[in-house]
């Protein structure tokens, strides 16, 4: 008996994935890089003090449902990218930062996800 197959090997063997892998969404693509390193003008975001030569993801690769944008990363120094991944000091300002971004994202007129809202800019 011969083994049917109604379309060839190659496309057998052929990745069928459709979704992103969490490492594919947390890439950075080069113009998403010249942003934010145009956006910081090389400077620390967080302590504005020194030379900006790492860039941080603000929400993190296993949260994040897309590939990465400029404003899920944050250009930061070696000292402060250590302490946003390494304190609970640090935790809760990227979470406050990530949050602020987000929601600024989603004030009205903006096309990212339009809301409408009643009130104060902070009204959740």
């Amino acid at each position: 008996m011969t083994d049917f197959r109604p379309y060839p090997k190659s496309q057998q063997l052929k990745s069928k994935r459709v979704k992103l892998t969490q490492k594919q969404k947390g890439d950075i693509i080069d113009a998403v890089d010249k942003q934010v390193k145009e956006r910081s003008r090389g400077i620390c975001e967080s302590c504005g003090d020194k030379r900006a030569i790492d860039r941080a993801h603000l929400t993190g690769r296993t949260h994040i449902d897309h590939r990465t944008q400029v404003y899920d990363l944050a250009h930061l120094c070696k000292e402060c990218h250590v302490m946003f991944d390494g304190t609970i000091e640090g935790i809760r300002m990227r979470r406050l930062l990530a949050a602020i971004i987000n929601h600024a994202l989603e004030l009205p007129g903006n096309s990212r996800n339009y809301k409408e809202t009643d009130g104060s800019v902070f009204d959740g």
